[in-house]
C-alpha cells in the first residue's frame, strides 16, 4: 500500500473513507475536475494520488447501441 501523505489523510478523515474507495466513486460520478474542487485539491494533486494509490482512469467512446460492463475481481 502506498504510504499516505497528510493532505490524503485529512480528506480520508473529512469523507470517513479510504482513498482507494472514495476515488473511484466520485471520479466516476463527477469527472476529475469536480472531484479535484470537491476535495480541494488540484487536478495535477488528484492526478498524483489515483497514480500513487494505482487507480486507473480509462476514456471509453461507445457508439449507439454499445454497452460498458465493469467486473471486479475480489
Amino acid at each position: 500500500m502506498a504510504r499516505k501523505t497528510k493532505l490524503m489523510q485529512r480528506v480520508e478523515k473529512e469523507h470517513q473513507r479510504p482513498l482507494e474507495k472514495l476515488l473511484p466513486e466520485m471520479v466516476n460520478e463527477r469527472g476529475l475536475s469536480s472531484t479535484a474542487e470537491e476535495l480541494g485539491v488540484s487536478k495535477a494533486t488528484l492526478g498524483y494520488w489515483l497514480l500513487k494509490l494505482g487507480i486507473s482512469v480509462r476514456r471509453v467512446a461507445l457508439a449507439p447501441g454499445e454497452t460498458l460492463e465493469v467486473k471486479r475481481v475480489s
